[in-house]
């Protein structure tokens, strides 16, 4: 799956067969990333979209060297069920 990092608007996306997924972030200071949204469109639900598109945004931020918070709720599940992988970039 392809994945795009748009810095502007803060965001990881997908689509395909024409329809979208999407992960939003902010970044409310210069080490901290905060994942705020998540959305994937109904006819890409139950296929891993955002399992993807989570793991690749929180490789960017292990690579940034970047805290993680999780308003998302998405995110927050995401990061409690995988614990063990990501509690070293919990913010």
């Amino acid at each position: 799956m392809s994945i795009q990092h748009d810095t502007t608007n803060q965001e990881f996306t997908t689509t395909r067969d024409g329809y979208a997924a999407e992960l939003a972030y902010a970044r409310p200071s210069d080490d901290v990333i905060d994942f705020t949204h998540t959305f994937v469109d109904e006819a890409l639900r139950g296929q891993g979209v955002a399992d993807e598109l989570a793991r690749t945004a929180l490789a960017y931020a292990r690579d940034e060297k970047l805290k993680v918070k999780t308003t998302c709720t998405f995110m927050a599940g995401f990061v409690k069920r995988h614990h063990a992988e990501y509690a070293d970039i919990l913010a």
